[in-house]
């Protein structure tokens, strides 16, 4: 009889550009995935990333299951479940992807690599991302990157070999405290379905037509839910191929320039919405990298000379006040009242919420970050915790990014449909007015019935006034001698 070879699903639930289960096919395939309790017990966890996997989890069993083998689910440690399947078929091979994720999962596979030593089991680990693990530096990164994103997708396997395992229940719920840790799950609606088969049409329609404004529509959020392509949640559990999207992509770009890439209407795809789109795919994995190269930065800062810049924790109502969308900040409050209720905001407004958090509200990144990661649908740990240190000023090597809250408003808002939609307290107010309430005479607001400091807000910061003080005191910071010599080591290991 073959022997058993296990494939452990964690971030890749799909079969189509999977070498990590092409690998094993050539023999009995236990393909599993592991329901951790202690992932999901994380402050970065929340329901709706549970609802995105699940229905990813449900697909993904009966895909395999059509091809001889369903998914096999099991719930508990990891290292006790393979331990505990070892015993059952002594598999000799584990089959997975490099996995680039938080503290947490870094430590559950130097436990699962201990595991494999003493059982003299073989892993084997296939690259997902453009991430490499073990580059001191970027140093050849982007060709590395662009060789890897041009080889051949590796076929959907056509029939595997079962084991008979029990495939067990998908849980409902990964802990029983889940549900409850975060109320506010039970009211959040997402539009994302990270299933497969959703995640390949999304890419073909976006590629047929529905991203041709992307470049023009991506940074406000009165358009960018219908403009963005969405693939950033099922990319961030895997359900589609990044080499995937690249290689689709590509494939659209080659057909503009060579004449043939029409939509149905006969109009040429503009070539700028590819361009701008193919670019934000290479930063997934720019980001990405740099947590797989240096793990620290889950609670360190980039420019280390940066780590007690502002003091924690910072103010619990300033916090609290812009957590519920109550800044008395119209167009923030309306964008984190979107988020929550989508689960998915555009990221210039992601940008500009952290920045709100960090400059106007001077909070650190690692008490607000938390919050924002089970907001997000498509929680990326690399990305996330890259961007929230760059948009917080404390990489040490990009440009500070103090957007200011207000022009924002105004720039991507101009009417103030948004903000009225999300922030129906204000809606009496007409036109770009909305956008600054607490600059109308006491008789304009009485007429429209609006008492601020009741019915909304007054801003809990002069944001101006804010502004110019974290500008002053990151300039400060940045100039001392630790923090130079810090942002130069930053630059040569991830500039």
């Amino acid at each position: 009889m073959q022997p058993v070879h296990v494939v452990w699903f964690k971030r890749d639930l799909r079969i189509e550009d999977h070498a990590p289960l092409a690998a094993a096919a050539r023999g009995r395939v236990l393909p599993l995935y592991l329901v951790e309790p202690g992932l999901w017990q994380l402050d970065d966890a929340d329901g709706l990333h549970w609802r995105r996997l699940r229905g990813a989890l449900v697909e993904l069993r009966a895909t395999l299951a059509e091809r001889g083998a369903p998914l096999v689910v099991r719930t508990g440690d990891a290292v006790e479940v393979l331990e505990a399947l070892w015993q059952q078929t002594r598999f000799p091979a584990l089959h997975s992807h490099q996995e680039t994720g938080n503290g947490w999962t870094f430590a559950r596979d130097r436990a699962v690599q201990h595991w494999c030593r003493s059982r003299g089991v073989h892993w084997e680990e296939s690259l997902q991302f453009g991430v490499f693990r073990g580059t001191p530096d970027r140093e050849g990164w982007s060709r590395r990157w662009e060789h890897l994103m041009a080889r051949p997708r590796t076929p959907a396997v056509a029939a595997l070999q079962a084991t008979g395992v029990d495939p067990g229940p998908i849980p409902e719920w990964p802990t029983p405290q889940l549900r409850d840790l975060h109320p506010a799950v039970e009211r959040r609606v997402t539009t994302a379905d990270c299933g497969a088969t959703a995640a390949h049409a999304g890419l073909e329609a976006f590629l047929g037509g529905r991203g041709r404004r992307y470049h023009l529509e991506m940074s406000s959020p009165l358009t960018a839910f219908e403009a963005c392509s969405r693939l950033s949640a099922p990319l961030s559990i895997g359900s589609l191929s990044l080499r995937h999207v690249v290689q689709r992509t590509r494939a659209v770009q080659r057909a503009l320039k060579n004449g043939t890439g029409q939509l149905d209407d006969g109009t040429p795809f503009p070539r700028r919405a590819l361009s701008a789109f193919a670019s934000r795919l290479h930063w997934h994995c720019h980001f990405m990298q740099k947590l797989e190269s240096e793990p620290e930065l889950e609670w360190r800062c980039f420019n280390r000379a940066l780590d007690d810049l502002r003091e924690r924790p910072g103010s619990e109502p300033l916090l609290l006040a812009w957590q519920q969308g109550r800044t008395g900040l119209p167009f923030v409050d309306a964008c984190m009242r979107a988020l929550q209720h989508h689960g998915w905001i555009n990221f210039r407004m992601r940008a500009m919420l952290v920045a709100v958090a960090a400059y106007h509200l001077w909070l650190d990144w690692r008490d607000f970050g938390p919050f924002l990661a089970r907001q997000f649908v498509d929680y990326e740990p690399g990305i996330h915790i890259s961007q929230l240190q760059m948009q917080s000023g404390v990489t040490g090597i990009n440009t500070l990014r103090i957007y200011n809250p207000v022009k924002q408003g105004h720039d991507q808002d101009p009417e103030g449909d948004f903000v009225r939609r999300w922030v129906p307290e204000l809606a009496a107010i007409p036109g770009p007015a909305i956008h600054e309430p607490w600059t109308l005479s006491p008789g304009d607001l009485d007429g429209v019935g609006i008492v601020l400091g009741r019915s909304y807000p007054l801003p809990v910061v002069d944001h101006l006034a804010a502004a110019r003080d974290a500008r002053r005191r990151l300039g400060q910071a940045l100039a001392s001698p630790a923090a130079r010599s810090e942002s130069a080591r930053v630059l040569r290991e991830h500039g």
